[in-house]
């Protein structure tokens, strides 16, 4: 049922004509009965007096209340269509309809701070994301660059490891560059992913399967270190769309990290969960934490705590898991330990 409206100006003068009515039909009444001359002269200047009360009544709430309000809805609509710069004119106002317009004019001047804030930082970020496609492309470059020669360099490496005696000290030395050499390659690998990312081929998947797999490659390791992995299984989880060997990298990385983040006899715990939009695998590690200032950035390229770390493991996985429309997020105590958390959505991101 569609409701009625009515202009502010009959909703406060209805209840004021309704009184003046009921007391000139009181005053009426008394007067007929009475049946005197100079009541009824009486009777007409309170009825003369009843109209010019309502008509000055009218023209003091129209000047009062109906040019702000006028004043007020216009101004709403221009700043409805993106003028910032618009300000009430009753704002000086001593009294409710002052306060109103100060209130006004003063959130007007938040949006429009707020909007040239947005637009500096969305100016700065595009600025940003050109600085780092043009940084991308030449790392890229550069990353085929060196691995070419850095191939030629492990032939050479090898061959002479085979001519040298089993007993010269330049076999040990040869094992150290050996070992440069793939790390080398390893940063550049990782920074061939970065640079040029590859597009996520969705097909339907087990997450829980996949992170079982990871975690078969990390417990050599985690035995190693006396370490206990262990993968919790938990009720049944829909059945996702995503890139299972991308996937499967992300949570090998994260437990590898959380392998070694431990000491002698610390645990590796691998969970999950599911809610309404999302499916999660949690990786919590016993470790020692990560400090509070370094938390915010373990995710930039190239930042490291680890000394034979590349720095790149978690920024090329965070990367893939927003390529999956997920996100990746990281918590940690001092001394308790650390938690990653991978969530993917349970419907397929829009290409």
């Amino acid at each position: 049922m569609r409701r009625v409206r009515l202009n502010w100006q009959i909703k406060t003068l209805l209840p004021v004509t309704l009184v003046l009515l009921n007391g000139l039909l009181l005053f009426v009444l008394v007067t007929l009965t009475l049946q005197d001359p100079i009541r009824n002269r009486v009777l007409a200047v309170a009825v003369a007096g009843a109209v010019c009360i309502c008509a000055v009544l009218f023209v003091v709430l129209a000047v009062v209340i109906h040019r702000p309000v006028q004043e007020l809805q216009s101004k709403i609509a221009r700043v409805r269509e993106g003028d910032f710069f618009v300000n009430v004119d009753f704002a000086d106002r001593n009294d409710d309809i002052g306060d109103l317009g100060r209130h006004f004019n003063a959130m007007v001047q938040q949006l429009r701070e707020s909007r040239e804030e947005i637009e500096l930082l969305h100016r700065t970020q595009i600025s940003r994301a050109e600085h780092l496609a043009t940084l991308g492309e030449m790392a890229a470059g550069l990353a085929h660059e060196i691995r070419n020669p850095l191939a030629g360099i492990a032939g050479v490496m090898e061959i002479v490891g085979r001519d040298l005696p089993a007993n010269s000290a330049a076999v040990s030395v040869l094992g150290e560059a050996r070992h440069e050499v793939v790390h080398i390659n390893k940063i550049v690998s990782e920074l061939l992913e970065i640079a040029r990312p590859k597009r996520p081929v969705f097909r339907p998947g087990d997450l829980v399967a996949v992170a079982q797999h990871a975690c078969v490659f990390a417990r050599d390791q985690a035995s190693a270190r006396q370490v206990t992995l262990q993968v919790v299984k938990s009720d049944p989880l829909p059945e996702l769309e995503f890139d299972a060997g991308q996937i499967h990298q992300v949570i090998l990385n994260l437990v590898l990290n959380a392998v070694q983040a431990c000491s002698k006899d610390g645990s590796v715990l691998v969970e999950f969960a599911s809610d309404e939009s999302t499916v999660t695998a949690t990786v919590t590690d016993t470790g020692n934490g990560i400090p509070p200032d370094v938390l915010p950035n373990i995710f930039r390229p190239f930042f490291t705590t680890k000394g034979n770390g590349t720095g790149l493991g978690l920024s090329l996985a965070r990367r893939i898991v927003e390529d999956h429309g997920g996100r990746l997020e990281a918590s940690s105590e001092l001394g308790k330990g650390s938690r990653f958390t991978l969530a993917l959505p349970k419907l397929r991101p829009p290409e």
